[in-house]
């Protein structure tokens, strides 16, 4: 089983969010670059959007227990909230 770090990945979706490190970190390749596509294309202007969802994410990620971020964002591979 492959074992991701919710502190790691919740202070990227905090700090990187609209960049999608988060995404990468956890190993949702498409989410991540949709992200940050959406940061680069906009220029920038989507980037603020896109943090917003990064903060929304690394606190769900944050808040949840380690056998519930394991199971929904590791094993499940849930890519959006």
């Amino acid at each position: 089983m492959n074992k991701k770090e919710k502190l790691v990945a919740g202070l990227l979706a905090i700090l990187l969010g609209c960049f999608g490190v988060h995404k990468f970190y956890l190993g949702y390749t498409k989410e991540g670059v949709i992200m940050l596509l959406i940061s680069i294309l906009t220029c920038g202007f989507g980037a603020a959007v896109m943090e917003i969802f990064g903060i929304i994410e690394g606190v769900l990620y944050l808040t949840k227990s380690d056998e519930e971020f394991q199971a929904i964002y590791v094993d499940s591979h849930k890519g959006w909230f």
